[in-house]
């Protein structure tokens, strides 16, 4: 989780705009609310905008992320002063008795080896207390997103603030059994200078992320294809899982 994306400063200061509070954003604070959650935690929580914005309506929130970056932006968020944050992985949670875990922005596949993946799970399962829900999303790899990662159809511009106009586009580099390698590219047009951020994600199947839940003692899964809560079928984009702790 040390890539540049989440220590340039540059970049860092772009994630908000590349993330904005969308769909999936109100999907995990209306999950918060339709199970009348008190504590949550937010794994990974990067910039803090779902864990500001939960903080706001009145839930006690801890934000766990391991870039001292992103964690800065995060505390100078309005709410922000609400927020329980800690630098480091959800192993730094220990037991909190949370209503509700979360990890969003496709955090779950940035974990591409079955161990690390599992201590986070665990991790969460015991930060949860009994009937507590864990909730997260992994890209669906039976629809290939990744065969739109090349500069001829992710290329776009965006206008920050901060940085001005950017051209970013995606370099697909390999996709090879459950794990893809990518290239970002970042042209910032002030200047014109270039930023290229090298990524590897793991795209599971709902069954292995299944089995991964049930071994880390979760149960009573619930999945949908997309953020109106579809029911998963072929052509999902998304696997969203929401689990409770047995």
């Amino acid at each position: 989780m040390a890539e540049s994306h989440y220590t340039d400063p540059r970049l860092v200061a772009l994630y908000d705009a590349l993330n904005p509070f969308a769909a999936d954003t109100r999907f995990y604070v209306d999950l918060a609310a339709r199970t009348d959650a008190t504590r949550i935690v937010d794994i990974g929580c990067g910039t803090g905008l779902l864990a500001c914005e939960l903080a706001r309506r009145g839930h006690r929130v801890t934000g766990v992320d391991p870039s001292p970056a992103m964690l800065d932006i995060a505390r100078r968020r309005p709410g922000g002063d609400q927020v329980e944050w800690i630098e480091g992985d959800a192993a730094q949670l220990g037991a909190k008795s949370a209503d509700l875990a979360v990890m969003t922005g496709h955090v779950a596949q940035v974990f591409l080896d079955d161990a690390s993946f599992d201590a986070t799970l665990a991790a969460a399962q015991a930060t949860l207390r009994p009937g507590g829900r864990l909730a997260f999303e992994s890209r669906n790899p039976s629809v290939s997103p990744w065969a739109a990662w090349t500069p001829e159809l992710s290329r776009r511009v965006i206008d920050d603030p901060c940085c001005g106009a950017v051209e970013i586009w995606l370099q697909l580099i390999e996709a090879r059994h459950d794990r893809v390698r990518f290239d970002t590219h970042y042209r910032f047009l002030r200047d014109g200078d270039t930023v290229v951020t090298s990524s590897e994600l793991r795209f599971r199947t709902q069954a292995t992320l299944s089995e991964a839940l049930s071994k880390a003692g979760f149960g009573g899964l619930e999945w949908f294809g997309d953020w109106s809560r579809s029911p998963v079928d072929h052509a999902s984009r998304e696997l969203i899982v929401v689990a409770k702790r047995d």
